[in-house]
């Protein structure tokens, strides 16, 4: 992951820059006007999005949607997110993002993006509202869960390994295990 502080003639980073972005398979991020450019996802990323999109979906509720990215997360001018996979509200969607907190941002962890997912974009989701973050180690399988905790920080609530069974109970009911998102891969 690539990170570029300073912006256009000087000035930080906003959506409107994004626009000029190239099509190149990379993801454009802004926190707080800062790009973070993520390389392309490697195979054992996108079949776990694949696989988490399978799982999700069939116990997803009407008035909610599974999303992989790219989709954009926007609540600011200055910050845009994508996460690898989001569940929202119906009602709160637009034809081109999502303007207010998803119910659940899933971050699948790569070499290069490792200490931004656990760290800084962890901080942006906790900032916005996001009342459930999932995290996903491919290389594990590892899931850790964080929600909020009492004083309205996300707190570590669950860690599920391998073939453990994990039991969503938001933003609705599911059930898998990490080692199930990697399918047919070892």
């Amino acid at each position: 992951m690539s990170v570029m502080a300073i912006g256009v003639n000087g000035r930080p980073f906003t959506v409107d820059d994004l626009e000029g972005m190239p099509d190149d398979g990379r993801r454009y991020e802004l926190i707080d006007g800062t790009l973070l450019v993520s390389p392309t996802p490697g195979l054992r990323h996108q079949k776990i999005v694949a696989m988490l999109l399978v799982k999700l979906d069939p116990s997803c509720p009407t008035d909610l949607h599974v999303l992989p990215a790219p989709f954009a997360v926007r609540q600011s001018k200055n910050t845009e997110l994508q996460p690898d996979v989001l569940v929202c509200r119906d009602s709160d969607l637009t034809d081109k993002l999502l303007p207010v907190a998803p119910l659940l941002a899933v971050e699948i962890l790569s070499p290069s993006t490792a200490l931004y997912d656990l760290n800084t974009k962890k901080a942006v989701y906790e900032r916005l509202g996001v009342p459930t973050y999932w995290v996903i180690d491919p290389e594990v399988p590892t899931l850790t869960v964080f929600e909020f905790g009492a004083d309205g920080l996300y707190e570590q609530t669950v860690v599920v390994k391998a073939d453990e069974v994990f039991e969503a109970t938001a933003p609705f009911l599911v059930k898998f295990s990490p080692a199930e998102l990697l399918g047919t891969l070892k």
